[in-house]
């Protein structure tokens, strides 16, 4: 069975992933400082997000990879609702229709929105689209995996926390040269909420052109963050996830999930799961007491993990997995559980409290999260065992653990405030090579010191 030794954390180009098979030892906090450019975002008008001739179009796919979900967007007027698609340059032997939608932000109006899936593809296919017609039409390509095999090699990217700065742009374009075939994005996608008004709608507008160089190509599998909810009632705004629902279609529902923020595919011979850091997935109940000998009132609060959907979902999705099919298991989040980084420092606890023991059980491979803008990983350790009343408060080793990722206690193993992406390649069932790439170095692998070089490499494990 695969298994690998740690979590990840990713950040706007950071992240965290493998460790080595030690622990109990606080492993290496770099003494590298980032230093390309201070994390301001582009101007508007800058050529990073000049409006195409034609229509926009990142996209992504489903359950097991024999479909896509084509999705772009034009300003005018709805447009055609077709994607014509073929396994050969300009001859489209084949056409799917979609379904466009619009929203409103403050006064913002979207343009319309279309979301196409395409399905029946063959397994390891690259296949050529087009959207729009006449003048404005566009042609793209992507890729279909392989066949879901536990021997299925196939490389994925990790981005998180990506934004529109300059170090985004930089970020982008080193991933694009990396060989990745799918991108796993953990969360923060825009940051348009750090704008007011209209400008948050125009900020998702010249995202959607940003990452169209990679997404237009390649399946981009989402995960919400905290930059996604865009709760802003001085706005009269406070529907939650309210841009992202309507910009990022997610296969949800061919894993049985009943909202787009959690859901599950699989690629190759890869299981991922997808998890909302930020939907409930532990209830809480709320019981007033009286005193009647003092006439006095007291809250109590119990806390039942059970029985939301996000929580009775993944039950029965890690019940689905098949490690003879897919020996890899992946979980995605945006929040990290383990992080030594004072920057949102122990916020996943309530969600590592509900799920470790579900993950340590089930055997997680890796969990890639990103939320703390710097790159980290740890040790194999879980902290089921925690008991108030034995003393056991620390996360301790874990054989059975997945790879996490975070802090620099004992449970740490590298750390450093860098921006970059990182890759995974799983080459077949017992075999996965993991690499972290910062931005400055400017080449995929080349890192300063050799010794980072060889620990931040990761990676093979047998058993």
């Amino acid at each position: 069975m695969a298994e690998l030794w740690c979590e990840m954390v990713v950040a706007i180009m950071g992240m965290i992933v493998l460790s080595f098979g030690r622990s109990g030892i606080a492993g290496k906090t770099s003494t590298f400082v980032r230093s390309e450019w201070p994390s301001l975002d582009i101007p508007p008008d800058n050529q990073a997000f000049a409006i195409p001739k034609g229509r926009n179009a990142p996209q992504q796919g489903d359950y097991d990879g024999k479909a896509v979900i084509i999705s772009w967007v034009t300003t005018e007027e709805a447009g055609q609702i077709e994607v014509k698609y073929g396994t050969l340059e300009n001859q489209y032997a084949f056409s799917a229709k979609g379904v466009v939608t619009t929203y409103t932000f403050y006064n913002y109006t979207s343009g319309y929105i279309h979301h196409c899936l395409v399905d029946g593809l063959e397994y390891d296919t690259k296949y050529y689209y087009k959207i729009g017609m006449d003048g404005s039409a566009r042609e793209f390509w992507f890729h279909t995996p392989p066949k879901i095999d536990p021997d299925a090699s196939y490389t994925f990217g990790i981005i998180g926390d990506l934004g529109q700065t300059y170090n985004s742009l930089s970020t982008l374009e080193h991933y694009i040269h990396s060989g990745g075939q799918t991108v796993l994005f953990v969360g923060d996608l825009s940051y348009a909420d750090r704008y007011e008004y209209d400008d948050v709608g125009i900020r998702w507008d010249s995202w959607g052109r940003f990452i169209e160089r990679s997404a237009a190509y390649q399946p981009w599998i989402w995960s919400a963050g905290n930059h996604e909810i865009e709760y802003m009632p001085n706005m009269g705004e406070v529907s939650p996830f309210k841009s992202y629902l309507h910009r990022f279609a997610t296969p949800h529902v061919a894993s049985n999930s009943t909202s787009p923020l959690w859901y599950a595919v699989r690629r190759a011979s890869a299981h991922i799961i997808v998890l909302s850091s930020y939907s409930p997935f532990v209830s809480i109940s709320i019981w007033l007491f009286k005193n009647s000998d003092q006439n006095s009132q007291f809250l109590q609060t119990y806390f039942t993990v059970k029985y939301t959907p996000q929580w009775r979902w993944l039950q029965e999705e890690l019940r689905r997995v098949n490690r003879k099919k897919t020996p890899w298991l992946i979980i995605l989040m945006h929040v990290p559980l383990y992080s030594s980084n004072l920057a949102h420092y122990m916020e996943g606890e309530s969600m590592r409290a509900v799920y470790e023991d579900w993950f340590v059980h089930s055997k997680v491979d890796f969990i890639f999260a990103g939320h703390v803008h710097a790159y980290e990983r740890s040790y194999r350790i879980s902290n089921i065992y925690y008991n108030v009343s034995s003393g056991d408060c620390c996360p301790v080793p874990d054989t059975s653990a997945p790879v996490f990722w975070d802090p620099q206690p004992d449970y740490s193993a590298f750390r450093e405030a860098s921006y970059g992406h990182s890759t995974l390649e799983i080459r077949n069932r017992t075999h996965a090579f993991y690499h972290w790439n910062r931005n400055d170095n400017g080449k995929k692998g080349k890192q300063p010191a050799e010794e980072e070089t060889q620990k931040e490499k990761l990676l093979s494990l047998e058993g």
